[in-house]
């Protein structure tokens, strides 16, 4: 089957044709490094992670070129060093380094590239000179302007006319500017925010010239995808698309355009007032794992709104536990390593990212003869990593191992008291078990235990 995308700018699903099927190229618009990763940060980092799986599986894992930018020029990022005493080289450093850990644990591959908006100032000035010669930029007042209506297109992407956003919301109005509408290219700075130095003073970049020229030098004036959260339509992406176009108008900039949609939690926006902002380390942090937030994500089409409730990640932990106890009792991870996911699954995933359908043909994987392709399966949608689904089944197996000695130790102190007419002492054991979140079933001739979700294998220390 061949892979089918929404693109957002014609708002139909496509067929998806790269432009180089040896050189599959995608832009993902990555954080503004000031402070932690909250939850609605994860989702564009899971969905355009699955689409980077999908793409390396179709063409190839050496065909597939993948950039997700960090944005540490940013007037949030001045503000918290002000406020902080700190350099903006230590918040932005740390921030990253925050990020990429709770990426890594909720299962996220490495982008190819993962650049610095500081490391292409170059970039970004050539970029805007070239504007302004071709005369789609202005220069006024230490800044540099875009001159919005010297793109006819400008809109399309999110399918507003100029005329129609003036009349219907707030525009900056500023005396330099020939149009409400125009954007800034190039800031001036003072000695306490970061600069550099332009032919038209000390400044800065404004916000949209960086994705422009990070795209542009490492994907070249054309590439396949664009992706990055439903909030960044308008203006981010548009703006992006109208100064990429006029600085290479040889060039489609990007030829594919895909939104995820916004996070709730409990059926409300998340929001610090409501008591219902998280970070993806206060989960981390709460006992929920990563791959559960994962299976929540991906639960719901990336284009439709996903509420984030206790319930979802719950079931989630439940069905992933399963999972783990299958391939532990009756899989083969060196077999599962060779194989391909299946051909259902990747079919899923080439339906505009069908991640909901994927997962349901995951969970159909339940008996003892598919658990080397649930194993396969489960690593392809990124829910483990083959070094941690070791760690799980490896963990499950050493357990299950002891639990027949336990079961004999408690069937033998059962029958001691019998005699004694003390059940204290398995009363005592029984609970020691529950409390480790094992079960225990005990019939007239047979006790069995069996571990259960959450099972903690440290309080079995001491029991036989």
């Amino acid at each position: 089957m061949s892979i089918t995308l929404y693109n957002s700018k014609s708002r139909a699903k496509e067929a998806f044709v790269p432009i180089d099927p040896q050189n599959v190229r995608m832009y993902v618009c990555g954080p503004t490094v000031y402070d932690r990763a909250h939850l609605g940060n994860a989702r564009p980092a899971i969905v355009f992670d699955v689409l980077y799986r999908l793409l390396r599986h179709t063409y190839g894992a050496n065909h597939v070129t993948y950039v997700r930018n960090f944005t540490d020029v940013d007037d949030k990022i001045n503000a918290k060093a002000a406020a902080t005493g700190r350099s903006i080289g230590d918040i932005c450093d740390e921030t990253i380094g925050w990020y990429l850990d709770d990426m890594d644990a909720v299962g996220v591959a490495r982008p190819t590239h993962m650049p610095r908006a500081t490391e292409y100032i170059g970039q970004m000035v050539a970029m805007i000179a070239g504007l302004i010669a071709s005369g789609h930029a202005y220069a006024a007042q230490g800044h540099v302007m875009f001159r919005v209506r010297s793109y006819k297109n400008y809109g399309a992407l999110s399918g507003r006319s100029v005329d129609d956003m003036i009349a219907g919301a707030r525009v900056e109005i500023s005396p330099f500017k020939e149009d409400p509408m125009d954007f800034v290219l190039w800031k001036p700075s003072d000695s306490g925010v970061p600069g550099w130095d332009s032919p038209w003073g000390y400044g800065r970049p404004g916000w949209h010239i960086e994705c422009s020229a990070m795209a542009q030098e490492l994907l070249g004036e054309s590439f396949d995808i664009h992706g990055g959260g439903l909030d960044l339509q308008f203006p981010h992406h548009e703006n992006e698309l109208a100064q990429s176009t006029c600085a290479h108008p040889q060039g489609e900039f990007a030829r594919v355009w895909m939104h995820n949609e916004m996070l709730q939690v409990e059926g409300k926006k998340m929001s610090k007032s409501l008591g219902n902002f998280f970070t993806v380390r206060d989960l981390l942090d709460k006992g929920v794992a990563g791959e559960v937030i994962r299976f929540v994500m991906l639960s719901t089409h990336y284009r439709s709104p996903m509420d984030w409730t206790v319930e979802k990640a719950v079931g989630a932990e439940l069905k992933l536990f399963g999972i783990v106890q299958l391939i532990a009792q009756y899989g083969d991870l060196h077999k599962a390593g060779k194989m391909s996911p299946i051909p259902e699954i990747v079919d899923a995933l080439s339906d505009d990212l069908n991640t909901h359908e994927a997962l349901r043909l995951l969970c159909k994987l339940n008996h003892a003869g598919v658990a080397s392709e649930l194993a396969q399966n489960a690593v392809f949608l990124g829910l483990y990593s083959w070094n941690s689904l070791a760690q799980k089944v490896d963990e499950y197996r050493k357990t299950t191992e002891a639990l027949p000695r336990i079961a004999l130790k408690l069937q033998q102190m059962r029958l001691d008291a019998k005699t004694s007419k003390d059940f204290s002492p398995v009363d005592k054991l029984k609970q020691r078990l529950s409390d480790a979140n094992f079960s225990v079933m005990m019939e007239r001739d047979n006790v069995s235990i069996r571990p259960e979700m959450g099972f903690d294998p440290a309080k079995l220390e001491g029991l036989i």
